[in-house]
């Protein structure tokens, strides 16, 4: 897509109406990267994990049997899905978290990067998809998500 190409406009447009809804009525505060018709969250008040799409169902089911269930992103040709959370808190300096979930091939994000959330383009090239779409602005604590994806970890034998 370039900055020529008439889907770049009609791309950017969908995206920039997808970042509204997403700001009123979940909290998120994206940005568009209109180069790439991108919608962008910085890390921080909004926190992620992300995780191989295996354990992901199973933190899912979880989460969804505790009524805790918030927001997760699928990234298809990655396998791999992210949890948005709360706020992130200062777990990303605990070396012993850090391992336990490198282990399992989980990470919490680091404050200030950044997250890109479903815009139509993905949606359409299978890039990323809403697996559990945000409801309202809740999202579960970072806290419960880790202690989930813990929880969930395949049994090593």
């Amino acid at each position: 897509m370039s900055a020529l190409d008439p889907s770049s406009y009609t791309d950017t447009q969908e995206a920039l109406a997808r970042c509204r809804r997403y700001r009123k009525d979940h909290g998120l505060y994206g940005v568009v990267d209109s180069t790439m018709g991108r919608i962008m969250l910085e890390v921080g008040a909004v926190g992620a994990v992300t995780m191989p799409t295996d354990l992901g169902r199973r933190v899912r089911d979880h989460l969804l049997a505790q009524g805790r269930c918030g927001p997760v992103i699928a990234h298809p040709r990655s396998g791999r899905w992210t949890f948005l959370t709360g706020p992130t808190d200062d777990s990303y300096l605990d070396s012993a978290l850090f391992s336990d979930l490198f282990r399992d091939c989980a990470a919490v994000a680091l404050p200030g990067s950044h997250i890109v959330l479903p815009s139509p383009s993905d949606e359409h090239s299978g890039y990323r998809a809403w697996i559990h779409p945000p409801e309202g602005d809740f999202r579960p604590e970072l806290a419960e998500v880790v202690a989930a994806t813990r929880e969930c970890r395949p049994v090593s034998g």
